[in-house]
């Protein structure tokens, strides 16, 4: 055989199509399959609560008149409730088509949401560094580093909440603004983009509108997490983008229109009217007073942020955390606590810059290596007093970890209820879980735009008065024609009205339902 013939192995089945080369899965892609496997059966295993009575309330009534759905949780109409967003209708037509209930949709949207979020950290990591293990130590960093108090609220991205509220709306968001984001900074960086097409075109434009669009989706779907999700964007664009010509500032504004317009389209409500609704402010004034015990640990990123400012003060990380924190503390000076609520995503800077500074090559300095060290004793110390119990089930754990809250449920009760039917409720568990089977309450637990809170105040007077100890027959039978109540559903405390009949009771809690009307 001469020497200048070369014998090559035939290539089969896949590697042919590649030519040879093999094609190996990211530390990420390992880490975050790991991670979603992990945090759904985490999520399916604990029993919903909280919030998600709200949120399956919503596909009930939107299962029922896509169209028109009525108020969440009472008999009434439910025009300009900002619930209604474009997740929830999706919901809405899913549960049409397959015929499941609120809280099974709900609790299917979990594994959903985590998949967006997954993958939307994942796209902005690479944006920020292209070290392979800067996106495993940010998710690591995002769900231990926290506090040693827990953090159950939604929109909060601690392993231990994530139990509870991976189906919520605002976890579909902080996906979403972490693809945003990555989006809106690969275009801030790429300085080839200012093509001319004529006199005045630019390619890529339809880009940028899609982008507007995003921003739109993000604010409908959850309103309070678009503030986070903006203020990022402005970060992101003042940070990296140069050359402010007249193009630049086009396309950017393009983004700022379309995402105005599309969000002002909505049919379903006014995501704009919210901005000077001040209902819910008063139920997160605790987000800041018990703010140290729950994001001390988050701090550990802070030598991480200050060594990114020091060598730019125009990083956008820097700038992000800066102005999320310029809006916390107007809405604890200014009275409004709701926007306490960005506070999951103010720790994003200080994570995510920890993460790509443990992610550098070695050798390490003595600086980099302390704070490694220090990093991982805060995670462990994070997951030991708080996360724990989020993974560890009851069987194998060794010494008794917190464990997420575990709400009875009402499907006993709805068994007799008929779908749009009236309860009253003394409960906090029935008052926040039983609208979500299709009944309404007589008077809702949340606040709503949808319903004047000054005729929600005295929907819950007239439920007190009708469950007071001094109550009289025609006290009460007054109440049930006000509000066309048919069901009790009371607690072992509360005795049960001469004129109520019993259904059903509960084992587990010993509530009564009892039928009236």
């Amino acid at each position: 055989m001469s020497a200048d013939v070369v014998v090559r192995r035939p290539l089969r089945g896949a590697t042919a199509l590649r030519r040879g080369r093999v094609r190996r899965p990211t530390p990420y892609q390992i880490a975050g399959f790991l991670f979603f496997l992990l945090m759904t059966l985490a999520y399916w295993a604990v029993p919903l609560c909280c919030d998600a009575g709200q949120h399956a309330a919503v596909v009930e009534r939107l299962r029922a008149s896509l169209l028109h759905p009525r108020h969440p949780m009472a008999d009434l109409p439910g025009a300009g409730s900002a619930y209604y967003s474009p997740y929830a209708v999706a919901q809405g037509v899913f549960a049409r088509l397959t015929g499941l209930g609120g809280w099974e949709v709900v609790r299917l949207a979990g594994p959903l949401n985590l998949l967006v979020l997954l993958s939307g950290l994942g796209r902005l990591v690479r944006v920020l560094t292209p070290r392979p293990w800067a996106p495993v130590l940010a998710l690591g960093a995002m769900t231990l580093l926290w506090g040693t108090e827990r953090a159950w609220w939604s929109g909060y991205l601690g392993l231990m909440s994530m139990t509870g509220n991976l189906g919520y709306p605002s976890a579909f968001a902080i996906g979403l603004t972490f693809w945003a984001w990555a989006l809106t900074g690969t275009r801030a960086r790429d300085t080839r983009r200012v093509r001319y097409v004529g006199p005045s075109g630019l390619r890529g434009l339809p880009g940028y509108a899609g982008l507007g669009a995003l921003y739109a989706l993000i604010l409908l779907v959850h309103p309070i997490t678009s503030v986070a999700a903006v203020l990022g964007a402005v970060a992101l664009v003042a940070g990296w983008q140069r050359g402010w010509r007249g193009p630049v500032a086009g396309r950017w504004a393009l983004t700022g229109a379309v995402a105005v317009a599309t969000a002002a389209a909505w049919p379903y409500f006014d995501v704009f009217a919210l901005a000077g609704d001040d209902s819910v402010d008063g139920m997160h004034r605790v987000l800041y007073l018990r703010l140290p015990g729950q994001f001390w640990l988050a701090l550990l990123g802070l030598p991480a942020l200050w060594a990114r400012g020091r060598r730019s003060l125009r990083d956008p990380l820097v700038l992000m955390f800066a102005l999320d924190c310029a809006v916390v503390a107007y809405g604890w000076f200014g009275g409004h606590y709701t926007y306490g609520r960005i506070l999951g995503l103010t720790l994003v800077p200080l994570q995510f810059a920890l993460a790509v500074e443990l992610a550098a090559p070695r050798p390490w300095g003595r600086w980099r290596r302390t704070l490694g060290r220090v990093a991982a004793a805060g995670a462990l110390l994070g997951f030991l007093t708080v996360h724990a119990g989020a993974v560890v089930p009851r069987a194998l754990d060794p010494v008794g970890f917190e464990q997420p809250p575990h709400w009875p449920t009402y499907e006993w009760a709805a068994r007799h209820i008929g779908p749009g039917e009236v309860v009253i409720t003394d409960g906090y568990y029935a008052g926040h879980a039983v609208a979500g089977y299709g009944p309404n309450l007589a008077a809702p637990a949340w606040p709503d735009p949808a319903l004047d809170e000054r005729e929600r105040a005295r929907r819950v007077a007239d439920v007190k008065a009708y469950l007071a100890p001094g109550s009289t027959r025609a006290g009460r039978a007054a109440v049930v024609r006000r509000y066309h109540v048919r069901w009790l559903l009371l607690t072992r405390w509360q005795p049960v009205p001469e004129e109520a009949v019993v259904v059903a009771w509960s084992e587990r809690t010993g509530e009564v339902l009892a039928r009236v009307g």
